[in-house]
């Protein structure tokens, strides 16, 4: 029998390429979804689809007895929109709700899943500015840094069954069809892109295929367990990646966006995703001796752009 790999946000920017690695690589991968027909169909019946709603885990969890892992990286879109107080309770109810679920599921199965991959976020750290951040920095004290820290704990009791646990905080992913820079990339094709604010700040960033593979390294390592940072080793300031990613498209950024404007139109958004300095170091990753495919920036903006 192959081996079973359930995932959560399965057919997110992120979690529809590693369900397709997965597939690749063997493996019997269940998508949770509300539309399961739907799931299975965009995957060529490669994939099976089982349905939920993001909250109680009783239609899938009987996927969990023995399965390999549970990959978990359901959420509410945090990039979507303004920050209104509905916003902001979606964004913590979606990301405890599914953890819950997924403990829940580890609770019923038997034999328990070998790991729980959790996602997690690098705004867990929050707005830290020339501070080298590795896994072994506190968390910082803004909305994000607490919604980052109530999802890692959502799933922390899984240890205490005896189930391996690997909490992945993901920088801002590069990739087509999906992600920050689709709402980036259009501006500067009309000539109109520049940095954030005075360009000092540093920005973590991490290329799919990487975020991707990082996940399926921690699955498949049992040996490794805890925080790891999923971003590239070479976080750039914020200047020098939007003069990059114009110089990759032919297109200057000439026109840097004042950091007074940013938070005038955007609040809260502009202040803890924009504008912080997080100069993020994937330490455990490269002592574990993962090999980033795309450690630097202009290569990295040049594959899919």
């Amino acid at each position: 029998m192959p081996k079973r790999v359930i995932v959560t946000g399965g057919t997110g920017f992120i979690g529809r390429p590693l369900c397709a690695l997965l597939v690749e690589r063997g493996y019997e991968v269940v998508i949770l979804s509300r539309d399961p027909e739907k799931v299975a169909a965009a995957f060529e019946g490669k994939a099976i689809g089982a349905r939920w709603g993001g909250r109680s885990p009783d239609a899938w969890a009987r996927y969990a007895d023995g399965a390999s892992a549970i990959v978990n990286l359901a959420g509410d879109n945090i990039a979507a929109g303004r920050w209104t107080t509905e916003k902001k309770r979606r964004i913590l109810e979606s990301r405890l709700e599914a953890g819950h679920a997924v403990l829940q599921a580890v609770e019923r199965a038997s034999p328990r899943p070998a790991v729980v991959i959790q996602a997690s976020a690098i705004g867990y750290y929050g707005d830290r500015g020339e501070e080298m951040l590795d896994e072994l920095s506190a968390r910082g004290a803004d909305f994000l840094s607490g919604v980052c820290a109530a999802w890692e704990t959502s799933t922390r009791d899984v240890e205490t069954l005896g189930v391996r646990r690997a909490v992945i905080r993901t920088a801002p992913v590069l990739g087509a069809r999906g992600g920050f820079l689709d709402r980036i990339v259009p501006v500067f094709q009309r000539g109109m892109g520049g940095y954030m604010g005075n360009g000092r700040h540093w920005s973590a960033w991490i290329h799919l295929r990487d975020e991707v593979a990082a996940i399926a390294f921690l699955l498949e390592r049992e040996d490794l367990k805890g925080v790891f940072n999923l971003a590239s080793p070479n976080p750039a300031r914020n200047k020098e990646f939007y003069q990059t990613l114009g110089r990759v498209l032919g297109k200057p950024a000439r026109l840097p966006v004042p950091a007074f404007l940013l938070r005038l139109a955007l609040g809260e958004v502009a202040r803890e995703l924009i504008l912080p300095g997080q100069r993020v170091i994937p330490r455990r990753l490269l002592d574990a001796g993962f090999p980033f495919a795309y450690p630097d920036l202009e290569p990295a903006l040049r594959e899919f752009l």
